[in-house]
C-alpha cells in the first residue's frame, strides 16, 4: 500500500488559529480527492480533533493526514487523519450533550460521520484518528 503523509504539522499549545490553517492546508491537499462533500467532511472532522487537542491539553499537538491505496490515492485513496497530543488521558465520548451546551459534540461528530475512528496510546500521550473513504462507506 502506498500510504504516505500528505500533511504533517506540529501545533503550538493553545494556538487555536492553527485550526483554520490546518483546515486550509487539508482543503488544498484534498481538492481533487473524493466524492462531493467528502473533503469538506474531512475538514470538519479534522477541525474537531485539532480543536479538542488544543483546548483540552496544554502541550500542543501534531496532525498527520495520509492517503493510501496505490497510485490513484490522491484522488480515490482512503484518508487517515491522526491528531497526536501529549496527555495520556483518553477523551470520553458523550452520548448526548445538553441542548444548551456550546461544547461536547466533537467526538460525537467524529463517531457519527467517520467511516472508522479510534484512540490509541502513543508514548507520552495519545493519538485520535479517523478514516474516510473517497466515496464513503459502501
Amino acid at each position: 500500500m502506498d500510504r504516505g503523509p500528505v500533511l504533517t504539522r506540529r501545533l503550538a499549545p493553545g494556538d487555536l488559529a492553527a485550526v483554520a490553517r490546518v483546515r486550509a492546508e487539508l482543503r488544498e491537499v484534498l481538492r481533487h480527492w473524493g466524492a462531493p462533500g467528502r473533503a469538506g467532511l474531512a475538514e470538519l472532522l479534522t477541525s474537531e480533533l485539532v480543536t479538542n487537542a488544543l483546548v483540552h491539553t496544554d502541550r500542543g499537538a501534531q496532525v498527520t493526514a495520509s492517503l493510501g491505496d496505490g497510485p490513484g490515492a490522491r484522488v480515490t485513496g482512503r484518508l487517515r487523519v491522526e491528531v497526536r497530543d501529549f496527555v495520556s488521558r483518553h477523551p470520553t465520548l458523550r452520548d448526548r450533550p445538553a441542548e444548551d451546551s456550546t461544547s461536547g459534540r466533537g467526538l460525537l461528530l467524529v463517531h457519527t460521520l467517520a467511516d472508522a475512528w479510534g484512540v490509541r496510546a502513543h508514548g507520552v500521550g495519545k493519538v485520535l484518528w479517523f478514516e474516510l473513504g473517497a466515496e464513503g462507506v459502501p
